[in-house]
């Protein structure tokens, strides 16, 4: 799961949105930036709030998670 620290919910903040730890910038973006072939310094670029450090932990997260899941299925 990814830290808490990383990312955060708020209902006060996007409606409880997931977004990057002090930020307004859902997280979900991130990816859908990734996913649409921008890459990550244009994402930084356009979200200045978000902290590169932060971005790198939350992908770094993602891919541990999937190749946990991915271990988990094959055992």
């Amino acid at each position: 799961m990814i830290e808490r620290k990383l990312i955060s919910s708020d209902r006060e903040i996007l409606s409880g949105t997931p977004v990057f730890t002090g930020t307004r910038v859902p997280a979900k973006t991130l990816f859908d930036y990734l996913e649409h072939g921008h890459s990550l310094d244009e994402f930084l670029d356009d979200f200045p709030t978000v902290k590169r450090e932060q971005a790198y932990a939350v992908l770094e997260q993602m891919k541990e998670m999937l190749l946990e899941q991915t271990h988990e299925s094959v055992a």
